[in-house]
């Protein structure tokens, strides 16, 4: 009689125990059980047999250390040509163009450029600079409107990434281009892209990217294969749709140089076209331009002798 009331006493103890650490699991595990796992796109194989993974990664591992930017230092001139899309039964908004400079080169982190957007009269020139690779980081000039008589110069975080620039398609992630530097990724073969052979490969973003822009599942990218240059880059949405995409329409072959690139918003169908009106090749820029602090400093730019012009 004893041995049973014990063995009642120490099963309920037991249930109370059970029943005390079930509850103790549900509420450390509910916020992640109603959380719903993020989409991630599947690889879109353009091959029966998947290719070869480590192919792949030599074949990115050779773009990365290649960049995507002319050999040596650089100077380009360039127009944003905002191009709206009509609505229906509502006229276009007119064509509009933002003039822009860029310098550029690499150094030990990976390819770094200096930016600077003249939206027109009466707007504030707007200088950035971008430094790319897999360490990358941005600055801004003025750093706010308040700052602008100072000559403010602000580091920007990456929730600063995907804001339009002077009113164009263009953004801070597009003239960076982290995804090419992401780690997991997929090598999804050979197809040809307005008929030319390019490798595919499929990006997902880091968390602290999908912190910031949550709809942003991936990126799929384009490489030529003769010359491992990107052909096309596309922002993939957590639903699967096309958010962006990033398009080289026209390459001049004399400097070969990505003379149009289009970016488009596939969902409003707006787009940009950034289009380079001339160049300066081989030049010998001093480090120290490419200090974010140089960026309160106005730049002039190469001399005329040093600049080809590109034909319209």
């Amino acid at each position: 009689m004893q041995r049973a009331a014990q063995l009642e006493i120490f099963s309920g103890r037991a249930l109370r125990t059970l029943a005390g650490l079930t509850l103790l699991w549900l509420a450390a595990t509910a916020p992640a059980l109603a959380q719903p796992s993020r989409f991630r796109p599947a690889p879109g194989y353009v091959q029966v047999t998947p290719p070869d993974p480590a192919e792949g990664r030599k074949i990115l591992g050779e773009f990365r250390a290649q960049g995507w930017e002319l050999a040596g230092a650089f100077y380009l001139e360039f127009e944003l040509h905002v191009l709206p899309r009509p609505l229906r039964g509502v006229p276009a908004a007119p064509e509009r163009v933002v003039p822009g400079r860029l310098w550029g080169r690499r150094n030990d982190r990976g390819p770094i450029t200096r930016i600077v957007l003249q939206p027109g009269a009466g707007d504030a020139e707007r200088r950035l600079l971008v430094q790319s690779g897999p360490e990358s980081a941005l600055w801004s000039w003025p750093a706010a409107e308040a700052d602008h008589a100072a000559g403010g110069v602000s580091a920007v975080g990456a929730a600063a990434l995907f804001t339009p620039l002077a009113g164009t398609e263009l953004t801070a992630f597009d003239l960076q281009m982290p995804f090419i530097y992401w780690s997991d990724f997929v090598y999804e073969g050979t197809e040809p892209v307005r008929g030319r052979p390019a490798h595919v490969f499929l990006l997902y973003p880091p968390a602290a990217i999908v912190a910031q822009q949550p709809a942003l599942a991936g990126v799929r990218i384009y490489l030529d294969t003769e010359f491992n240059a990107l052909m096309q880059a596309e922002e993939i949405s957590s639903t699967g749709a096309p958010l962006k995409s990033i398009t080289v329409l026209e390459l001049d072959r004399k400097v070969r140089v990505a003379k149009v690139i289009d970016l488009r918003d596939e969902q409003t169908r707006n787009h940009t076209q950034f289009t380079v009106t001339a160049v300066a090749l081989d030049q010998d820029f001093a480090a120290a331009l490419f200090e974010p602090a140089s960026l309160a400093d106005s730049l002039k730019p190469p001399s005329e002798s040093a600049l080809q012009r590109l034909s319209p």
